[in-house]
């Protein structure tokens, strides 16, 4: 079983920055992705950024410059450094890991809890 555990989210005046958390625990054999999606009411959830273990990120066109993810493989924890941040970036976050299976066939997605960044004056 894997558990992960996200944190960070809160209230942010626009312009303002916050940083995301997310790390995973229990049985991990090899991480192949972790990434951030995002969810806004009525909305479907949308991928905000990735990064592969070979070392490749991708990102939403609406956060390239704005948003960074970065991650500690000791720790098997990544992070989303958020910075001037909009309105219209207000959702719940997920953080995602991609985790090969222990007989080394296949993958298996892990989800967060979620956590609500509001971006409001």
């Amino acid at each position: 079983q894997v558990q992960l555990v996200e944190s960070g989210g809160g209230l942010v005046q626009p312009g303002g920055s916050l940083r995301l958390s997310c790390a995973a625990s229990g049985s991990i054999f090899s991480i192949t992705a972790m990434g951030w999606y995002r969810q806004a009411p009525g909305k479907q959830r949308e991928l905000v950024a990735l990064t592969h273990s070979g070392g490749g990120t991708n990102y939403a066109d609406s956060v390239k410059g704005r948003f960074t993810i970065s991650r500690d493989n000791a720790k098997n924890t990544q992070y989303l450094q958020m910075n001037s941040l909009k309105p219209e970036d207000t959702a719940v976050y997920y953080c995602n890991f991609r985790i090969g299976n222990a007989n080394g066939v296949g993958t298996a997605d892990y989800w967060g809890q979620g956590t609500q960044v509001t971006v409001s004056s």
